[in-house]
């Protein structure tokens, strides 16, 4: 007859239930699973199956699930995932930053549509960026780059670990900067273009003060911003890849070391 003790059935549950929740917790938070589109039944059969497929190679957790470091430990877990998720969904909001600047440059700030990302009004700019950038993101494989970090960071963060110090939350917060720094940088060429664009106007209104600028200047000034999007989008790669290439890495990179040998 087989004998199982609660002792081994907690270890069982112990041994599934968190990494299941750091996992779930990511997938809700990072790009492209975080997309409305993708059905939460979808995130939950992909965590699952995760799941029991990394659990055996994670170590022994000797933490009752059901007492109050086991519920102390499933919150760090879901921290944890979430923090990893955000930092790779701060990538896409420098796109739709970048989206939003090139927007208001070329006169188009009060276009905007419904985005379900975000659950609000999304330039069209940013709403087109956006997409380009998450196709690429698919194109060179980065949803599973990000499992592969995931299940990285079960060895940077192990489970039942010490709760990350305020250096972890700090690099965290401070990798917020990449979406001003990288949005710029993004939209740097286009709103530099458009600026030229409006000097010349200025200096055209000042040569001839007769000309209705608000009748030349408008769809001027959106023709420029399209010509110069249109001649960007080959060269756009490049910069998308670094993008993703530091989001990955700051999904890592946001525990510090001192935490992670503690």
């Amino acid at each position: 007859m087989i004998s199982v003790s609660t002792a081994e059935i907690n270890a069982w549950i112990a041994a599934f239930i968190f990494p299941l929740a750091r996992i779930l917790a990511t997938l809700a938070a990072a790009p492209p699973y975080n997309n409305p589109a993708l059905p939460p039944r979808v995130l939950l059969i992909l965590g699952l199956a995760i799941t029991f497929a990394i659990s055996p190679l994670l170590p022994a957790i000797a933490v009752d699930p059901a007492s109050g470091t086991g519920l102390l430990v499933l919150a760090q877990q879901l921290v944890i995932g979430f923090g990893m998720g955000f930092a790779m969904r701060l990538v896409f909001t420098a796109v739709d930053m970048a989206g939003t600047m090139i927007s208001l440059q070329m006169g188009l700030g009060f276009a905007s549509s419904y985005d379900p990302l975000t659950a609000g009004q999304t330039g069209v700019v940013s709403e087109f960026l956006g997409m380009l950038a998450l196709l690429i993101f698919m194109a060179v494989n980065g949803h599973a780059m990000v499992m592969a970090t995931l299940l990285q960071g079960f060895t940077a963060m192990p489970i039942g670990a010490p709760m990350p110090g305020a250096a972890t939350w700090w690099n965290l917060a401070a990798s917020a900067s990449l979406i001003f720094a990288s949005g710029l940088l993004l939209a740097l060429p286009i709103v530099v273009t458009l600026l030229i664009g409006n000097l010349a106007l200025a200096v055209l209104s000042r040569a001839a003060p007769q000309l209705n600028l608000m009748a030349i200047g408008f769809p001027l000034t959106i023709t420029l911003g399209f010509a110069a999007l249109l001649l960007g989008l080959s060269h756009l790669s490049a910069p998308l890849l670094q993008l993703f290439e530091q989001g990955l890495q700051t999904m890592l990179g946001q525990f510090s070391p001192a935490d992670i040998r503690r």
